[in-house]
């Protein structure tokens, strides 16, 4: 009994974790696209950002599928506003799965944890790209 509670209390913990973890990533990776260098592709962002879910351990109960896993769309590079979508699956504890099942999609993989973070990274009236920001200075 001990320790069905104490499994019934642990991967609640470990979701919240890699969710947390996925939106910090989503934010990052949005902050960064907002001003791309000259000649900037979305395969950089997606990598940035596979490189901050690496803070998710590889223990199923938090993420299975390795780092092919994760999925990373980003939408609106060097625009005002940019959005990021991550997708990642997580296999729940054996006695957890049918009540984590029950509030969240799943699929072949496991339990899809997806997040989406959509941040307006600068002001409508700002306009310029970075190199005309930058030749200011120059």
């Amino acid at each position: 009994m001990v320790m069905f509670c104490c499994a019934f209390l642990l991967q609640p913990a470990c979701v919240l974790y890699t969710r947390s973890i996925m939106r910090s990533a989503a934010a990052e990776t949005a902050r960064a696209a907002a001003v791309p260098p000259t000649g900037a592709k979305e395969e950089w962002y997606e990598a940035y950002a596979k490189r901050r879910l690496k803070a998710v351990p590889e223990a199923s109960c938090f993420h299975v599928g390795g780092s092919d896993d994760w999925e990373v769309e980003v939408d609106g590079m060097g625009s005002h506003v940019v959005s990021v979508g991550i997708r990642g699956h997580v296999r729940p504890l054996p006695l957890l799965g049918i009540v984590v099942a029950a509030f969240g999609e799943q699929d072949g993989e496991g339990i899809l944890l997806d997040v989406e973070v959509s941040e307006r990274v600068r002001p409508e009236w700002l306009t310029g790209s970075y190199g005309s920001w930058a030749s200011v200075w120059d």
